[in-house]
C-alpha cells in the first residue's frame, strides 16, 4: 500500500494527472499504512478528519459549492438541447451497477455507489459512496478521480470507433451564432429553479443540487464577488486538500488489497467507457431528426469530467479540421453532465435510500 501511494504521488507529480487529488490521497494511504501510524485510529488526525468531513457528507457538500461558482451556465443556456446529452452520457452508472450487482461481490446499493463511478463526478461519487458503501470509499474515490484524470486517454480511441471521419468534421457554426446574451436575471432564477424542481423531484438531491447551485447564484448574482472568488479559490482548495488526504488515510491495506477493490477499478473504467458511448450514439441519433447536425463528439461531453472532456473534444475536432471551432458546444454539453450526474446519483439515493 506504500507502494501503491508513491505511485499515485508519480502520477500526480510526473504526469500530472489531478494532481490536487491523488497527490494527496497518496500521502495520506502512506500515512495511514505505516505500521503504528498516529496519524490514523483513536485521537488520529486523519480519523477526526474522516469523522467530521467524510462521515458527515460535508467535504463533498462543500466542494460542490466551490464547483458552481466556477460553472457558467450560459452555454447551456443560450442551447437547452445540450441537457440531453447531460443525460445521456449518464448511461454507464446504471449499467456499472447492473454488473457490479450481477458479479455477487457486492450487495445493491453497494453496487450503486460502484456505478456512480461511471458520473466522472468525484464529489457525487464520495458522497453516494459514503452512505452506501462506506467499507470501499477508498477504491471508489480512487477509481472515480484516476479515470477523471484519464479522461483524454480513455475518450478519444472510443470517439474514433464510434464515428467516421466525415462526422468528426462536422461544422456547428450556427450554434455558435449567439441569439442574444442571456439575462442576468435568468442567470440568477436558473439555479434557485432548478434546486427547487430537483429538490420537489428527488428530495435526496437537495443537498447535492442545492450547494452546487448556491455556488452558482454566488457567482451570478453580482454583489458578492469576494465570496464567488473565496468559494472558487480558498474553500476549493482547501477542501480539496483535506479531502484527498482523509481518502487516502481509508486505503489500508486489509481493505484495500483485495479482489473486490481490482473489480471495482475495472467496473469504473467500462463505466467511463460506457458514458463515452453512450453520449456519442445519442448524438448519431439525434443526427437523425436535425436539418443542421451537430458533430457527435459532443456527446461524449455529457460526461461530468468538467472542463476536461470539452477541452479534449475541441482538440480532436481541430485535429480533423484546423478551422473547426466546437467548444463551445462541447462547453454546454459538459456542464450539463455535471447537472446530469447529480440528479443521477439523486435518483439512486432516492430508489435505494
Amino acid at each position: 500500500m506504500i507502494l501503491i501511494g508513491f505511485i499515485l504521488i508519480y502520477l500526480a507529480i510526473r504526469k500530472d494527472y489531478e494532481p490536487m487529488l491523488l497527490l494527496p490521497i497518496g500521502f495520506g494511504a502512506i500515512l495511514a499504512n505505516i505500521p503504528l501510524s498516529s496519524a490514523v485510529g483513536d485521537g488520529g488526525f486523519l480519523t477526526v478528519l474522516y469523522n467530521a468531513g467524510i462521515a458527515t457528507e460535508l467535504f463533498p457538500i462543500l466542494i460542490f459549492i466551490g464547483i458552481g461558482a466556477m460553472i457558467d451556465f450560459t452555454p447551456m443556456l443560450k442551447k437547452p438541447v445540450m441537457l440531453f446529452f447531460g443525460a445521456a452520457a449518464q448511461l454507464g452508472i446504471f449499467v456499472a451497477m447492473l454488473l457490479a450487482a450481477s458479479t455477487g461481490a457486492f450487495d445493491l446499493r453497494e453496487a450503486a455507489a460502484i456505478g456512480i463511478i461511471g458520473a466522472a463526478d468525484g464529489p457525487t461519487s464520495i458522497y453516494v459512496g459514503n452512505l452506501f458503501a462506506p467499507d470501499y470509499i477508498g477504491p471508489i474515490t480512487v477509481a472515480a478521480y484516476s479515470y477523471m484524470a484519464l479522461v483524454p486517454i480513455i475518450q478519444p480511441p472510443v470517439i474514433r470507433l464510434l464515428t467516421s471521419k466525415k462526422e468528426r468534421q462536422i461544422r456547428m457554426d450556427s450554434y455558435l451564432v449567439s441569439e442574444g446574451a442571456v439575462s442576468k436575471k435568468v442567470k440568477i432564477i436558473f439555479p434557485i429553479v432548478v434546486t427547487l424542481i430537483a429538490g420537489i423531484i428527488a428530495p435526496e438531491s437537495t443537498s447535492l443540487i442545492g450547494a452546487l447551485m448556491f455556488g452558482n447564484l454566488i457567482r451570478e448574482c453580482g454583489v458578492l464577488n469576494r465570496l464567488s472568488q473565496a468559494a472558487q479559490n480558498e474553500l476549493s482548495n482547501i477542501v480539496t486538500l483535506l479531502l484527498g488526504i482523509t481518502i487516502g488515510s481509508t486505503m489500508g491495506g486489509e481493505a484495500f488489497l483485495t479482489w473486490n477493490t481490482a473489480l471495482i477499478l475495472a467496473i469504473g473504467l467500462f463505466a467511463f467507457i460506457i458514458d463515452t458511448a453512450g453520449g456519442v450514439l445519442f448524438a448519431k441519433l439525434v443526427n437523425l431528426f436535425l436539418k443542421q447536425k451537430v458533430n457527435p463528439m459532443i456527446g461524449a461531453c455529457g460526461i461530468s469530467a468538467f472542463p476536461m472532456s470539452a477541452r479534449i473534444i475541441q482538440k480532436m475536432a481541430q485535429k480533423e479540421d484546423p478551422s473547426n471551432f466546437i467548444l463551445m458546444p462541447a462547453i454546454g454539453a459538459n456542464v450539463a453532465g455535471q447537472v446530469g450526474s447529480i440528479i443521477a446519483g439523486a435518483m439512486v439515493l432516492a430508489l435505494l435510500g
